[in-house]
């Protein structure tokens, strides 16, 4: 009878563990989001984005402000997968449809920034890392900070449209629960007062303001800015798809700063949500240390938009990488 060799069966046993734990560590790291994620796949992807931004911006100074709120509406919503740019079609039901979407735009301009990627590089870049890296973009020509953010998203293959108005908060929801739906995706009341800050540029349609202003004016408003208000929504039923707006910030509307919390101590703030940030125990100290420290906005709004990006992301096998961010590719001849 042969003997039993127990120190060969403890190199084999040893042998394949190793190589377990080694295509383990394999598959794990290549499912994760990382830096330069197409530095082999597309080398000029990054630069491809930064570019049509670049061009975009130049043609149509708002895209780099719709960039941001695509992000923003885009990861909130069970995570940065692109399902927010899918059209209506074949049984799937768009986001933008939803009420919390009242307002966006530019979305055709999304295609164009995947249109040229698609030239360099077929089928390899998604279109919720064209969201992430066009919005890193869009904050820079905004005059905001450059942010080193990581890629490797692949695109849903459906829509969440039946959970938009549950995850986005509302602009009258209370402040502590746009922050306890902030902090369910780890995001702290610091990073979320900043991410508000992005409330520094752009605009706001008078539907989302009249609520402040008629039939009485709310009383925590500063009363010559109410005026400047009304003067902009003069009826209390504006028209929904009339241009009838408010820029966010009159002094320096479309630059990422810390105007946006001077305005809010100072009872400007065009939002509930805006103003109760002077107002809450918990908000205040952050709203009073960016005003006077652009710097600390600076990097408070830089971390908060890497977790806003980074939150559950699809990777590895997962999802697909859209040919036409609209569609999901069984809808496409490719």
């Amino acid at each position: 009878m042969a003997s039993y060799n127990y120190k060969e069966h403890s190199l084999v046993s040893s042998f394949v563990i190793t190589l377990f734990l080694l295509v383990l560590q394999f598959q794990v790291g290549t499912s994760e989001l990382q830096q330069n994620y197409y530095s082999q796949s597309c080398p000029k992807a990054e630069e491809i984005i930064k570019q049509e931004v670049t061009n975009l911006y130049n043609e149509h100074g708002n895209t780099a402000v719709s960039w941001i709120r695509n992000l923003f509406h885009d990861c909130i919503v069970e995570g940065c997968d692109a399902s927010l740019l899918l059209e209506a079609a074949d049984g799937i039901e768009s986001e933008k449809a939803s009420d919390r979407s009242f307002g966006m735009r530019n979305f055709k301009y999304v295609n164009t920034i995947k249109e040229a990627l698609e030239k360099e590089c077929p089928l390899t870049v998604s279109c919720a890392d064209v969201v992430t890296l066009s919005a890193r973009d869009g904050i820079v020509m905004l005059g905001g900070p450059r942010i080193e953010m990581k890629t490797g998203r692949r695109d849903s293959k459906e829509s969440h449209a039946k959970v938009v108005d549950e995850s986005i908060p509302n602009h009258n929801d209370s402040i502590s629960s746009v922050l306890s739906r902030f902090q369910s995706i780890g995001i702290d009341t610091e990073g979320t007062v900043a991410l508000l800050g992005a409330h520094s540029v752009g605009r706001v349609h008078c539907v989302n303001l009249v609520h402040r202003l008629y039939p009485a004016v709310d009383p925590t408003l500063d009363p010559d800015h109410a005026a400047y208000l009304k003067n902009r929504c003069p009826t209390p039923n504006p028209d929904p798809k009339a241009v009838e707006y408010s820029r966010f910030d009159l002094k320096t509307p479309m630059i990422l700063d810390n105007m946006y919390y001077k305005n809010v101590l100072n009872h400007k703030g065009l939002l509930i949500i805006d103003q109760q940030l002077s107002s809450d125990a918990d908000t205040l100290p952050f709203v009073e240390k960016m005003a006077s420290d652009n710097g600390y906005f600076y990097e408070q709004i830089s971390r908060a938009i890497v977790l806003l990006s980074e939150n559950n992301p699809l990777t590895g096998d997962q999802g697909e990488i859209r040919k036409d961010c609209r569609y999901v590719n069984d809808m496409l001849v490719i």
